[in-house]
């Protein structure tokens, strides 16, 4: 039997629609009451909370092991190839350059009428922490990702959290990755347990103003769990994929791409939307053909079973309609002339134009972000970026002259809410 087969659009039921659209959003529910526990227990206690947690990975463990040394980072450098060393500054080059185009500089302001100029300034937070997932994989490239951008927008303090090891051994690539982005505060610390640290600070970790990076459910929930005291960036559940396409797309390639969205985890989703059915089964025959030699099936079956699809739409019109709807994490557009397209493109996390812009471009190497919305959020999210790091206060400065122009509106607007000290405060310096 087949693990993917193609579809109508418009011939799905609603219940099947409502399937694809929910992917695998995480139900933190389940979860969710567990976390915010080891969270307050970790406001109350501090490093204890996690000193006997990792005693699973070192009997005897203390408070100074939950940091990474000098030392280990310069060990690290030892067991990593020197080709991945000098890829990590090639990329990390990159992600620097481009967040540097993006970064908003120093102010602006306007005359709103003589005597009155308002605007707005740009600050960066102090302070910012870094989860950086580990145990099960190396992700060298969050590392990267979510400090530099902190860097890049003048954040002073940046703490960076990864799971440790067996024995509290962190992952050395991930060691470098955070050294080559200029980050000395690196813990090894995973979970509720470091989203949590990083919120309220303990004897060991320092408390930062905003946490952001990729992590499960259960990091998820805690980043939920201690929004408030802490702010956050988008809440981030499994991978996705939408793949966009005409009939000048590649059906081996687009079956690559979809399989290599699919392959992250069990609840990963990827789905293909075009108006061109001939590409749909050619693009379907060769997602079966892949499957049957690909090496991670235990992991590929229930992500194109659960969460994928392969569309045929009217035509692209509908195709886009579907698109700007399924708001997907990654978006790509494999059709002849992508760039005529993208104005109508509302709702994704990243975009990859074209037939040679596959999403691990943007995962590793171009420069843009992939810390991304999922599930729907990116219809009102944004990736990471150097934006998430600073905050913009406004101003105003005002001679007499623009006070006595704006007096009669206060005054009016303070009588009429019932708060007559706000409009006093004008008066008496308009009529001094």
């Amino acid at each position: 039997m087949p693990i993917t087969t193609v579809e109508k659009l418009s011939d799905l039921s609603a219940e099947r629609y409502d399937a694809i659209m929910t992917r695998s959003m995480e139900e933190l529910g389940d979860v969710y009451e567990g976390v915010r526990e080891i969270c307050e227990d970790i406001r109350t206690r501090g490093d204890a909370v996690t000193i006997e947690h990792y005693r699973k990975l070192k009997d005897d463990i203390c408070a100074a092991d939950l940091k990474v040394t000098p030392e280990e980072t310069a060990a690290a450098y030892d067991q990593v190839p020197a080709n991945v060393v000098e890829q990590l500054k090639f990329v990390a080059g990159n992600i620097d350059k481009f967040h540097r185009a993006q970064f908003e500089r120093d102010m602006w302001s306007i005359e709103i009428a003589p005597g009155i100029l308002a605007g707005r300034v740009i600050r960066a937070m102090d302070s910012a922490g870094c989860y950086i997932p580990g145990r099960q994989a190396s992700y060298p490239s969050s590392v990267l990702m979510t400090i530099l951008p902190a860097k890049v927008a003048g954040v002073e303090q940046i703490v960076a959290c990864t799971p440790p090891d067996e024995g509290m051994v962190a992952n050395p690539t991930s060691l470098v990755a955070a050294d080559l982005a200029g980050c000395a505060d690196v813990f090894k610390i995973g979970g509720p347990w470091a989203v949590a640290s990083m919120a309220y600070g303990t004897e060991t970790v320092p408390a930062v103003n905003k946490i952001v990076g990729p992590g499960n459910k259960y990091v998820t929930a805690a980043k939920m769990a201690v929004f408030g005291t802490v702010a956050i960036d988008s809440p981030a559940g499994p991978s996705e994929i939408l793949i966009l396409a005409d009939d000048s797309a590649r059906p081996e390639w687009l079956a690559v791409d979809f399989l290599s969205q699919a392959e992250h985890d069990q609840d990963a989703a990827a789905v293909l939307v075009t108006p061109s059915a001939a590409l749909a089964e050619a693009t379907a025959q060769a997602v079966n053909d892949a499957f049957d030699k690909a090496d991670r099936r235990e992991i590929l079956r229930p992500a194109l079973e659960n969460n994928s699809a392969i569309l045929v739409a009217d035509d692209m019109a509908a195709a886009l309609e579907f698109t700007n709807a399924y708001a997907a994490e990654h978006l790509e557009v494999a059709v002849d002339e992508p760039m005529l397209l993208l104005p109508r493109i509302k709702h994704a996390g990243s975009i990859f134009l074209g037939h040679y812009a596959p999403v691990p471009v943007g995962d590793y190497a171009t420069g843009t972000n992939h810390v991304l919305p999922t599930g729907l959020c990116a219809k009102m999210f944004s990736g990471l970026s150097t934006d998430d790091f600073v905050k913009r206060p406004t101003f105003q400065l005002l001679s007499k002259e623009g006070l006595a122009h704006l007096a009669p509106a206060v005054l009016a607007l303070s009588e009429a809410e019932g708060l007559p000290m706000h409009g006093e405060a004008v008066r008496i310096r308009v009529e001094e």
